[in-house]
């Protein structure tokens, strides 16, 4: 039985941590091979389930000194249906590997969680193309494509499903869907363009209200990610109801346009330092984002850097 399932801990009035750019941090500082930026191609070893294990520890460490609470993320932000057949993974493959995801997060949770950092199991999910261009499904038919994944984490201890990089609220309401109708709590996390707004050219406020419209509010909350804090302040307006629906971030390290990244073939980190000054600003000015975390470009450094920044007994 699910843990959480039925009362996500993040919730209530406490911070979150999470973790950083998994997929950047692998392949430029560990030199792993991912083939398509695919984490859970490493779940098909023992020498690639530990490098997973050593990556998230950091993360953990850092949460439990601080007496955080810490949402884990499953590596299968590429594990549906189009990658997985881009990487030679049929249905039953992706079936298992999302499964053994959980289950590898379920032995991290034994041994980390404490009354103080409670570990909340999350079912990542990606988008069905690229995380930085706008996809063209509508929303019946991203409802079909995501149940098969979230089907697979729903049968597993998986507290939560999580869709990250979104770029279009037609996917959004899809994923909503298929998770109600599996009876599984999801986030759904939208990522925007330097001027603040979806690469559609939605801005992200209506984005929302058109997901929790077509929905009865179904995600359990929204969230930010794949973008620096310069790129979406000003998209975050005070009093708007909307903006309460926003719970955390998950930024990336650089400054730099989606466009520009794609065209990089070295990392930029930016500055932790940085990066923890920027959202203690918007956790004093937003106080509904309590789940922090890193997305491109961020590694353990940044975790905590922000952590130092955000929560007094980390200082």
């Amino acid at each position: 039985m699910a843990k959480y399932r039925q009362n996500l801990p993040q919730l209530a009035n406490r911070t979150f941590l999470s973790d950083g750019g998994m997929e950047t941090t692998l392949i430029f500082h560990e030199g792993l091979d991912l083939p398509h930026f695919a984490s859970f191609t490493l779940m098909a070893t023992p020498e690639g389930r530990q490098k997973l294990k050593e990556y998230y520890v950091r993360y953990l460490t850092i949460a439990r000194r601080s007496g955080t609470g810490f949402i884990l993320d499953t590596p299968t932000w590429r594990a549906n249906p189009d990658w997985g057949t881009l990487l030679g993974y049929g249905p039953e493959a992706l079936r298992a590997v999302n499964e053994a995801s959980i289950e590898l997060l379920l032995d991290l949770r034994k041994e980390f969680e404490t009354a103080e950092t409670p570990c909340v199991i999350s079912g990542a999910i990606g988008p069905r193309g690229d995380g930085y261009k706008a996809g063209k499904m509508d929303a019946d038919e991203a409802e079909a494509y995501h149940a098969v994944q979230i089907e697979s984490f729903a049968r597993t201890e998986a507290d939560m499903v999580s869709a990250y990089t979104l770029t279009n609220f037609e996917e959004a309401i899809g994923v909503a869907r298929a998770a109600k109708a599996h009876a599984v709590p999801c986030m759904i996390s939208f990522t925007v363009e330097t001027d603040g707004k979806l690469v559609t050219g939605m801005a992200l406020g209506e984005a929302i209200d058109r997901v929790d419209d077509a929905t009865d509010g179904a995600p359990a909350y929204y969230m930010i990610n794949c973008a620096h804090p310069t790129h979406f302040m000003q998209a975050l307006k005070k009093g708007e109801r909307w903006v309460d629906r926003v719970y955390g971030v998950k930024a990336n390290a650089s400054a730099k346009s989606h466009a520009e990244l794609d065209e990089s073939e070295t990392l930029d980190p930016g500055d932790p330092a940085d990066l923890g000054r920027r959202y203690s600003r918007l956790t004093a000015s937003f106080p509904t984002m309590r789940i922090l975390g890193g997305c491109c470009g961020t590694d353990h450094r940044h975790i905590a850097a922000i952590c130092e920044a955000c929560v007094p007994q980390a200082a």
